[in-house]
C-alpha cells in the first residue's frame, strides 16, 4: 500500500481543494511531512483529511472539528485517524449540533442532555476503509498497466 501521498493525490482521493489543504496545514489541523516545498501526506494524514471532509459535508464547522481533534489528542493521546481505525471501532454520534464519541456499546463520552433528540451515527472507520480501498485499487491498476507495458515483444511508441 502506498505510504506517502502528494497534495494532488489527496485532492483526487478526498475531493478537498488544494487551497483548503494548504490552509489546514497552516492552521495545524492536518500537518503533513515536508520534502523541500512539497507536502507529503501519510496514510494516517489521508485518512484524517477524509474524515474531516466527511464531517464538513455533514455541516460541521471546522472550529467544531478542531475541538474534536483536540479532545481526542488530550483524552486518548491519539490522532483522529488512530481513534477511528484499527481494532477499536469508535463512532462519532451527533444530534446535528454536537459530536459525541461512542467508545463502547455502554459508554458515550459526553453527557447527552436531551435523550429524546434524534442522533445521527457517522461510522468514520468506514470512511477510512473506503479511502484505503480506493488507494489499493489505484495501485492495482497502475501495477497492471506497468506489467502490460513490460511484456516481452511489446513495442512502446
Amino acid at each position: 500500500m502506498q505510504t506517502h501521498f502528494t497534495s494532488r493525490n489527496v485532492v483526487a482521493l478526498t475531493g478537498i481543494t488544494l487551497r483548503q489543504l494548504q490552509w489546514w496545514d497552516e492552521r495545524r489541523i492536518v500537518v503533513p511531512a515536508r520534502e523541500g516545498h512539497r507536502r507529503l501526506y501519510s496514510t494516517e494524514d489521508l485518512a484524517e483529511v477524509a474524515v474531516i471532509c466527511e464531517l464538513r459535508r455533514r455541516g460541521f464547522s471546522l472550529q467544531r472539528v478542531r475541538k474534536v481533534i483536540r479532545f481526542l489528542q488530550r483524552e486518548f493521546g491519539k490522532r483522529l485517524a488512530e481513534t477511528v481505525t484499527g481494532s477499536s471501532d469508535y463512532h462519532l454520534l451527533t444530534d446535528g449540533h454536537t459530536l459525541y464519541l461512542e467508545t463502547s456499546a455502554r459508554q458515550i463520552v459526553d453527557i447527552l442532555k436531551n435523550s429524546r433528540q434524534p442522533m445521527l451515527a457517522i461510522c468514520l472507520s468506514d470512511t477510512v476503509r473506503q479511502v484505503r480501498a480506493v488507494v489499493r485499487n489505484a495501485e492495482k491498476k497502475a501495477s497492471a498497466a506497468a506489467s502490460r507495458l513490460a511484456r516481452p515483444g511489446r513495442r512502446v511508441s
